[in-house]
């Protein structure tokens, strides 16, 4: 069992250190690379200490999570499109009917190199490693989603920060309740694959 020493520093490198430097002006090459260690970090703390399968989680309640995330997207869906519709009308689905092949492209790389690795850090290893730090659950989820926030400063845009602060805490809550990588993947690949289709997607480095 390691220390709590040795967590709160791994958690502060993770999730603090790490994500502001990425905000800083220095080489994408070694941001790539320490993006890259840090991943395979994960991905070994994750395996060999605790103890993860990667396997499906049996007995998932795929009608209730069905619902809820549709629930959800469709108030995303209406505030999303009311703000195109105000600031940026002529932008309203231009990637969906302009670029359709680049639509689906994105899709797929997005949910597979984006969403699939965001979640292995920000809610399984988060949730899984970091849980016994935390008296509060309230406050952990908090901490989760003022984390995932900041794992997005780099694009230097408040609009994004308070997307993704909200965005944290609808996927920890899911998390939370599902304990499922797989469900928190697949609702935070709908709501962003919504915002490159309603198009919002230039905000969150999409190509378009």
């Amino acid at each position: 069992m390691q220390s709590v020493r040795y967590k709160l520093t791994e958690f502060f490198l993770i999730f603090i250190i790490l994500p502001v430097s990425f905000a800083l002006d220095y080489p994408f090459v070694i941001k790539a690379f320490l993006a890259i260690s840090g991943f395979g970090y994960v991905i070994f703390v994750l395996l060999k200490v605790e103890d993860n399968k990667f396997k499906m989680a049996p007995n998932l309640k795929w009608k209730s999570f069905w619902k809820h995330v549709f629930i959800k997207l469709l108030v995303i869906a209406f505030l999303t499109i009311g703000y195109m519709f105000l600031t940026a009308e002529s932008e309203l689905f231009h990637v969906l009917y302009k670029k359709p092949k680049l639509w689906v492209v994105i899709l797929f790389a997005y949910a597979m190199f984006s969403v699939y690795p965001q979640e292995l850090i920000y809610r399984t290893l988060y949730f899984q490693r970091y849980s016994s730090l935390f008296k509060s659950r309230t406050l952990f989820i908090f901490i989760n989603a003022i984390v995932f926030s900041m794992a997005h400063i780099f694009y230097r845009n408040p609009l994004v920060i308070v997307m993704t602060f909200l965005g944290g805490i609808l996927f920890a809550l899911t998390y939370e309740k599902t304990k499922s990588t797989l469900l928190v993947s697949i609702e935070h690949a709908i709501y962003g694959w919504w915002l490159f289709t309603v198009g919002m997607g230039h905000m969150l480095g999409f190509p378009e």
